[in-house]
């Protein structure tokens, strides 16, 4: 309380007692899987798929990771973390190691790294009547053409010694003095050159651990417990590994078990799981209940594989639907809110499945938690599914899960204010009344199940359930409720045939 010692006119700021709650972000996509280029294990940040390509590379063979984040963008998501994984790749980002060089008189010759393959050197007369023992002219030609042309001398002492001449100017050949060599002017010739085997991409190694990462060093999925904008998990590439025998279906198990305990730890995320490819409707059943026996709410699983055109080949291909399902999210999110399950919308830049899935498999599969993907005549290829790999009832419905987790993160945010406040009644009655804004604002956007507000939600804060004990113990204790719509996933129009007799006349 400010002290007033003169006379005068005050003008103070004081807290209206009004602190409102704002909603979280609800569709912000963790990636991880194999790329071209760019940092390993950490997480980092793209917008766009300009900036994806920038930092990480485009299309590359044997790699989901690029697809999928390419039709994630397409789908409408936002902003995106990508994680690089994919052990022996780490080797990829240094310098190819030099090809042995050509020897040219007294001389070695080699191509400059990244300066392309079909590189050779011809030695040729210098110009002119009678020239120097010592002069020549040297072509370095690519693809059969001269691109370079040097009047050079094996002088060392002369303006145009060959090898500080190459040396200043060439932007695709070295040449060095052979060791221990006398250095005469070579004969007419023309060498090819061996150039620098481009750095493999190929992963040697891949297991749990790869993509679990390290918090401490936040690396892998550990990397992104550090990240709290983060709502979907998805790991494409763990199919890539499967299709290449760089992982059996043990270790495929493995990985997803590790994103699901990720995102049951962390809490507000969910991981989009991807099935194995080549699998009919009863195989991937038997996979669901046998191999993948998974349990838990904050998972998904989506099937069959989508066919995508692969810019890198020319043609269709196959790719794991997960990435562009995680856009689908991200633009249900954004156009009708995070209450509304993501399905009955159609997934852009799909051109065909795997297979069909007909109303008959999918009756197989719905029950088990498997969201079907579908193509329908006229209305073209819709995410037809939205459940979680949940046995509980209550948590069986994807939009009741990510409803949840946006109200728990909204509220732990905007509710920070309350930690060191003196615990009273008016405290609570604050806390009540941010609380219940927050919800009615919620049941107004259709969020909530409920004719009024009272119907939606309740929240208690008061003397009942903070009695001296928990004061003392310095906790607040606010119990909320609330009622989530649930999707109709099954519409059905109960048709029956009648006669109005009222209209049939007596005679």
């Amino acid at each position: 309380m400010p002290q007033y010692l003169s006379p005068g006119v005050y003008v103070e700021e004081v807290q209206s007692g009004a602190r409102p709650i704002e909603g979280v972000g609800t569709a912000v996509a963790a990636f991880v899987g194999f790329a071209e280029q760019g940092p390993f294990h950490r997480p980092t940040l793209v917008a766009n798929w300009n900036q994806y390509v920038q930092l990480f590379g485009g299309f590359v063979e044997d790699a989901y990771l690029p697809h999928a984040v390419y039709g994630y963008f397409a789908n409408g998501g936002g902003a995106a973390y990508v994680v690089r994984v994919g052990g022996a790749q780490a080797d990829a980002d240094a310098e190819p190691a030099a090809p042995a060089p050509a020897e040219l008189g007294g001389l070695h010759v080699s191509a400059l790294p990244g300066a392309g393959g079909d590189i050779a050197v011809e030695v040729t007369d210098a110009d002119g009547e009678n020239p120097p023992e010592d002069r020549f002219k040297l072509l370095v030609k690519q693809g059969g053409k001269v691109v370079e042309t040097y009047d050079v001398s094996t002088k060392k002492n002369v303006k145009n010694y060959v090898v500080t001449q190459v040396s200043e100017r060439s932007k695709l050949i070295s040449i060095t003095e052979r060791a221990n060599g006398a250095l005469a002017r070579p004969d007419k010739q023309q060498v090819a050159l061996p150039t620098a085997a481009a750095p493999s991409k190929a992963v040697a190694r891949l297991d749990a651990q790869e993509y679990l990462g390290d918090p401490d060093a936040r690396t892998g999925m550990g990397g992104l417990e550090s990240v709290d904008e983060v709502t979907m998990v998805v790991a494409p590439d763990l199919m890539s590994a499967y299709k290449r025998g760089l992982i059996d279906l043990e270790g495929v198990k493995a990985v997803q078990l590790a994103m699901i305990s990720h995102c049951e730890q962390m809490g507000d995320r969910v991981a989009l799981l991807d099935p194995p490819p080549g699998m009919n409707a009863q195989k991937i059943r038997t996979w669901r209940l046998d191999e993948a026996n998974y349990d838990s709410k904050y998972a998904v699983l989506y099937y069959p594989w989508i066919k995508v055109f692969d810019p890198l080949k020319g043609r269709n291909t196959l790719v794991p639907p997960a990435g562009h399902i995680a856009g689908v999210w991200s633009r249900n999110d954004n156009e009708r809110g995070v209450h509304k399950a993501p399905a009955n919308e159609v997934i852009r830049g799909v051109v065909d499945l795997e297979l069909n899935v007909s109303k008959s498999e999918q009756d197989l599969l719905n029950p088990i938690g498997v969201n079907c993907v579908r193509s329908f005549p006229g209305r073209g290829i819709r995410v037809w599914g939205a459940r979680t790999l949940s046995s509980d009832p209550a948590w069986r419905y994807l939009n009741v899960r990510r409803l949840f987790n946006y109200l728990e993160e909204s509220i732990l945010l905007g509710t920070q204010w309350v930690v060191f406040e003196p615990n009273d009644d008016r405290l609570w009655a604050s806390i009540r009344r941010n609380i219940t804004g927050f919800l009615t604002e919620q049941w107004r956007r259709g969020a909530l199940f409920g004719r009024t507000p009272a119907e939606a939600f309740y929240v208690k804060c008061d003397r009942e359930n903070n009695p001296q004990e928990s004061i003392d113990l310095g906790q607040v204790v606010c119990e909320i409720g609330v009622a989530p719509v649930k999707p109709a996933e099954f519409v059905i129009f109960q048709l029956s045939q009648f006669s109005d007799s009222t209209s049939l006349v007596s005679e």
